[in-house]
């Protein structure tokens, strides 16, 4: 299957690679191009085809769902795997909701409840819940959004500490927990339990907030099938999920990802499974069929992916339909750009 790895397209403005987007600065706006790259353990370690379609077309539906309760950075969908976006400044804050109580990272709600932990934001848990039981009500438990590591810090310290003026954060905490509503509302008619997210907010010249970044992806949140979550819990099983760990797990049975210069290829069978279960949330989700964007060969319009190349591959590009084309105003040009690496 074709994959998405990089792009280079030098005329859209200076690129930031992130771990799946390419991100083109111009200054007033950016141009995210989601691939198809999987990290895991830091790092790369995998390319997962269609990926970045699914994430780049579900945050767009996601966004166009919510709308009407936060304005949002969208100006523009011009391909299935690019989103032109306004630029905002961000907030160093991440506006983490939590629903149930799960998690095994060191910031996770169940974590740390596990480790003594009883009040989150303005909810205060009581002893003797278990493992993925549904909060009384989602709780707003936030981090930072720092270069070395994020934080779980108090409302009080992320305010002292000056990531966010307490106002700003008042207002962060109730657009965020209408979202959620939102979303759980959604996914509840999709038969699905929107258990966690993570939102992403910039302010505009007026301190007005934007939602920005990605919403409700596989990525980005954690979903349960609902149909199966209460008799799953009353046997202390866990919850139906869309579980990406079992190609985080053939890594570590197969190498030392943190510390090996090289990792081993991953099994096509594994990579294919991970496409379908991408594709799958996404039908699920959103309720249509998944159609995969064009792959044309070089020379046709599009976002070219020809098999067989490792290094950037050239092809000339015509203004008109092509996203290329709409964003580097090329009407009545033909150009020749290195556009990807497939």
């Amino acid at each position: 299957m074709q994959v998405l790895k990089d792009t280079h397209i030098e005329f859209l403005g200076p690129k930031k690679t992130g771990k799946v987007r390419d991100i083109y600065d111009q200054s007033d706006r950016l141009i995210l191009v989601s691939t198809d790259r999987h990290s895991s353990f830091d790092r790369i370690i995998a390319h997962i085809p269609l990926k970045g379609q699914v994430l780049n077309q579900l945050s767009a539906w996601w966004f166009e769902q919510t709308k009407d309760i936060v304005r949002n950075q969208v100006i523009a969908v011009p391909d299935p795997n690019v989103t032109v976006a306004k630029k905002y400044k961000m907030v160093p804050v991440e506006a983490v909701i939590r629903g149930y109580l799960t998690g095994v990272t060191d910031t996770s709600i169940w974590t740390r409840y596990s480790a003594g932990q009883r009040t989150f934001g303005d909810l205060t848990l009581p002893d003797g819940m278990k493992k993925n039981q549904k909060l009384a009500a989602p709780v707003f438990d936030p981090t930072t959004k720092e270069d070395a590591h994020d934080r779980a810090l108090s409302p009080s310290q992320m305010i002292a500490e000056g990531f966010i003026s307490a106002a700003l954060f008042a207002k962060m905490k109730e657009i965020a927990l209408a979202i959620f509503a939102r979303g759980q509302k959604i996914a509840a008619e999709r038969g699905l339990i929107l258990v966690d997210t993570k939102y992403e907010f910039g302010v505009d010249d007026n301190g007005g907030l934007v939602l920005i970044d990605e919403i409700h992806t596989p990525d980005s949140s954690r979903y349960w099938q609902l149909d199966s979550y209460a008799d799953r819990v009353a046997k202390n099983e866990e919850p139906a999920y869309f579980d990406k760990e079992f190609l985080r797990m053939w890594f570590k049975d197969h190498c030392d990802p943190y510390k090996d210069a090289v990792l081993p290829e991953a099994p096509p069978e594994l990579v294919a499974e991970m496409s379908r279960r991408y594709v799958q949330m996404y039908e699920q989700i959103i309720g249509e069929k998944f159609v995969p964007g064009e792959t044309p060969n070089s020379g046709s319009s599009g976002i070219s992916r020809p098999t067989g190349f490792d290094r950037p591959v050239r092809c000339r590009i015509l203004g008109g339909p092509n996203w290329v084309g709409k964003l580097a105003n090329l009407a009545l040009v033909e150009m020749e750009v290195p556009l990807v690496s497939c």
